[in-house]
């Protein structure tokens, strides 16, 4: 690996500046990055991947050097050893192995087993796909895929039927078609769980944590802009960024209700034909997007979002139709987020579920880890 000063200049800038504040790994690399436009795709690209892989390997950097905290340490320690080859050492302890934290490791253990956890951790270490996730109010995903197979090097997603892979990365935001809203960048997973709110054209659906609206974004295609799609969130900045992307996609019958609109709020009691409840939660289905994040878990974290999941749900259920459906959906691995909660929902409300739970588990080059079940009354 050629060594350029620079990059390691810039490293360790980013680490330095990370280890001194609270953001995600992913928004703090964002912003350094436009802070320092100057450097050019390949060093973003090399620093970014660097920094990717040496969160991801942190537990065993940190067995092999006696849990140094030093980041001059760890790095060097990447850079100097083939920590693919020393993860399958059987002397050394399988959480560290593996490179997760024990209490995380122990969990995903007990959702799905040893040998299933030990194989959904090493996949967790690895960089995740690039997919994007076709538009059909505006171009088939047919035409698209002619249009940039021989520009690009993509294959169709095997089971989501608006998907297409990136086998390398390029810089979306700059492409033509991003621009005029043919496709958003969406995992497979993302996609399918999406795909369980069947909502038809005249319905109306509210999605109760919208986020910046990925999910309203997948699902509101086959409405053919008929009916009414609501979208809600506590957090104003995410919707300020769904309003954009809302625009862009050209989906026009959506609109944004904020959780202080009590008065709107109260008016959709009881009118929803489907709800969605894409749940905060401990995201350790994304762990290859958002390493990070597995070093920030604990049991406290995770009681804390099991108690919030179910509240969030319950409030969302007051706004369905007697005759309505609601979606429950996660990125967790963690059975205390699905099934179990799914059970609470069925027990606590008299629910019924519609059809077999979905779930997807992270494979190599294939889709991210999600969880979503459909309800009834």
């Amino acid at each position: 690996m050629t060594h350029i000063p620079f990059r390691y200049h810039h490293l360790h800038a980013i680490l330095e500046g990370y280890a001194a504040q609270d953001l995600p790994l992913d928004l703090h690399i964002h912003h350094y990055f436009r802070a320092h436009k100057a450097l050019g795709s390949n060093d973003r690209g090399f620093i970014a991947e660097t920094l990717y892989g040496l969160t991801r390997w942190q537990g065993l950097i940190d067995y092999l050097t006696d849990s140094a905290r030093d980041w001059e340490v760890r790095l060097t320690t990447l850079l100097q050893n083939d920590l693919l080859t020393l993860s399958n050492d059987p002397e050394i302890p399988l959480p560290a192995r593996v490179s997760f934290p024990d209490e995380l490791f122990n969990v995903i253990v007990a959702s799905h087993g040893l040998e299933k956890a030990i194989d959904l951790c090493r996949i967790c270490n690895s960089p995740a796909p690039t997919t994007i996730r076709v538009n059909t109010l505006k171009i088939s995903r047919e035409a698209l895929f002619k249009e940039w197979e021989n520009l690009f090097e993509i294959s169709l997603c095997p089971v989501s039927p608006d998907g297409i892979i990136f086998h390398k990365k390029i810089s979306f935001f700059s492409l033509d078609e991003f621009k005029k809203g043919f496709f958003e960048v969406q995992d497979e997973g993302s996609q399918l769980l999406a795909n369980l709110v069947q909502a038809a054209p005249g319905a109306q659906v509210l999605d109760y944590c919208s986020g910046s609206g990925g999910k309203t974004l997948a699902f509101a295609p086959r409405m053919q802009l008929k009916g009414q799609i609501f979208l809600h969130d506590i957090r104003t900045h995410a919707l300020s960024e769904c309003r954009k992307r809302l625009k862009r996609a050209s989906i026009q019958n959506a609109q944004i209700v904020h959780a202080d609109d009590a008065a709107r709020l109260k008016k959709l009691k009881k009118q929803m034909d489907w709800v969605l409840v894409d749940a905060p939660c401990s995201g350790t289905g994304t762990l290859r997007r958002n390493p990070d994040m597995k070093w920030r878990y604990d049991s406290a974290m995770l009681q804390r979002l099991t108690g919030l999941q179910r509240q969030i749900f319950e409030k969302a259920l007051s706004y369905l139709k007697p005759n309505g459906k609601i979606v429950y959906g996660t990125c967790s691995l963690l059975k205390e987020e699905n099934h179990e909660q799914m059970d609470h929902f069925v027990k606590t409300y008299g629910l019924k579920i519609v059809d077999e739970p979905f779930q997807s588990l992270p494979s190599n080059g294939g889709m991210d880890g999600f969880f979503g079940v459909v309800l009834t009354r």
